[in-house]
């Protein structure tokens, strides 16, 4: 079954002890928190302070998406938030490979997420290194987009690359994840499911996580 990962992005602000109550008795295998500075991405979220709250809320996984500009100053923060994931963009690190082992040293799993335009190739060298790569399937900054639908010869390719390496790296997919193309994606090879829109807005978010899950 796919790790489902409902994206706190799309969730009710003004109860989200609710929403996380619902996520603690759902299905749902990950949290996804989306950081968006207003520099990396035409948009801005949240920071530490709140990722800290949904630590104290939920013994399940944090998975941390850095949309941000020099994510090394901001790592030792994340960590101590309660961080267990930690995805940075190939596109805002400079030096990724100094990034990655950052976030290794600090005790967290390493992703390495890349933007619509930017070709899995790329991460050839760094692949064995990390923990995870994360596919977006939007351009990022905001949610209820519609799902690219190039991204799914992007999931192949990487697939690919893992699989001739035996590599234990998962593969996440953030964007336009919905029920009806979710086994499309699964099937092309990914293993995270990131849905936002999907989850929270639908009318049982419950019910829909499970769906999730039974793909």
């Amino acid at each position: 079954m796919p790790i489902v990962a409902p994206s706190l992005l799309s969730a009710n602000y003004l109860q989200l002890q609710q929403d996380c109550d619902m996520l603690n008795a759902s299905m749902a295998d990950w949290y996804h928190l989306d950081v968006m500075d207003g520099r990396f991405v035409p948009n801005i979220s949240f920071g530490p302070m709140l990722i800290e709250f949904f630590r104290k809320a939920t013994g399940k996984v944090c998975d941390v998406h850095l949309m941000i500009e020099e994510p090394e100053r901001y790592a030792e923060a994340f960590k101590k938030a309660g961080a267990d994931i930690l995805t940075v963009h190939y596109e805002a690190c400079t030096h990724l490979h100094r990034n990655i082992q950052q976030i290794k040293s600090l005790g967290m799993q390493a992703g390495v997420a890349l933007n619509p335009h930017t070709p899995v190739e790329l991460l050839k060298d760094v692949l064995g290194d990390i923990d995870m790569v994360l596919i977006m399937s939007v351009n990022p900054g905001f949610g209820g987009q519609s799902f690219i639908p190039n991204t799914l010869k992007k999931i192949t390719d990487l697939r690919r690359m893992i699989n001739e390496r035996s590599l234990d790296v998962k593969i996440e997919i953030d964007g336009g994840v919905t029920l009806e193309n979710a086994g499309a994606i699964i099937a092309a090879g990914a293993d995270v499911l990131v849905a936002g829109n999907t989850v929270f807005k639908s009318a049982n978010p419950t019910d829909t996580i499970a769906k999730l899950k039974a793909i």
